[in-house]
C-alpha cells in the first residue's frame, strides 16, 4: 500500500461536507488499506478521508486503549450519536487534542464522553460501537471531519486565536497545502 499526503487546513476539501460512499469496491479497498499506512506513518490515532484529499464519508480508526485493548476499524457512511458536552473550562492535559491536518499543534478541547458510532465495515457489515472516553474524542474528531469541521473550529478564546496565529506563521490556511508521513516532519 502507499502513504498519502495529508492535506493541510485551508484546503477547500478539509472545510466541505464529504459525499456518501455509493460503493465499497477495490477501488474503496485500496484507499482504506493506503489511509491506513497514513495513519500509522503520521503517526496519529485517527484519519477520515478529506484529509487525503477524498470527500468521501469514510475513516479509519487505530488506538490502544491504556488496559491494551485494540479499537481498530473502518468506518464508511458512520452516524453518530453523543451525549451532550461538559460544560466549563478544558483541561490542558486531560482534554488536549491534535489533528494531522495542523501537524505539531495541540489545544484542549471539551467533547462529549460518550458517543455512539454507528457505520459500516469494509466488508460491507454494519456494526455499532458504543464508545467512551478517548475513544469517543476520536470518534468525534473523526466524525467532524466529514462535515467540514476541524477541531481547530471548535476552540475557545484563547486556544482560536492562537490557533489563528499559528496557522498564518505557517502560511497555511489555503489550498493546495499538504506534507507527506515519513518525509516532512511537520507533526514534531
Amino acid at each position: 500500500m502507499a502513504v498519502l499526503p495529508i492535506v493541510i487546513t485551508g484546503d477547500p476539501v478539509l472545510h466541505a461536507v464529504a459525499l456518501p460512499v455509493e460503493e465499497i469496491d477495490e477501488s474503496l479497498a485500496t484507499l482504506v488499506h493506503d489511509m491506513e499506512d497514513t495513519m500509522s506513518a503520521a503517526p496519529g490515532v485517527g484519519l477520515a478521508a478529506p484529509q487525503v484529499g477524498v470527500s468521501l464519508r469514510l475513516f479509519v480508526y487505530n488506538w490502544r486503549d491504556d488496559n491494551g485493548i485494540l479499537h481498530r476499524g473502518t468506518a464508511i457512511n458512520p452516524e453518530l450519536l453523543i451525549t451532550p458536552g461538559p460544560v466549563g473550562e478544558p483541561d490542558d492535559e486531560a482534554d488536549s487534542e491534535g489533528c494531522l491536518s495542523l501537524p505539531g499543534l495541540r489545544f484542549p478541547l471539551l467533547r462529549s464522553d460518550t458517543a455512539l458510532l454507528r457505520a459500516t465495515e469494509l466488508d460491507g457489515t454494519p456494526f455499532e460501537v458504543l464508545a467512551t472516553g478517548w475513544l469517543a474524542r476520536i470518534f468525534q474528531h473523526e466524525f467532524d471531519h466529514l462535515d467540514g469541521i476541524l477541531y481547530a473550529d471548535r476552540l475557545d478564546y484563547p486556544h482560536n486565536r492562537t490557533a489563528v496565529k499559528v496557522i498564518r506563521k505557517n502560511s497555511w490556511g489555503g489550498p493546495g497545502k499538504s506534507w507527506l508521513p515519513g518525509v516532512d516532519h511537520l507533526e514534531d
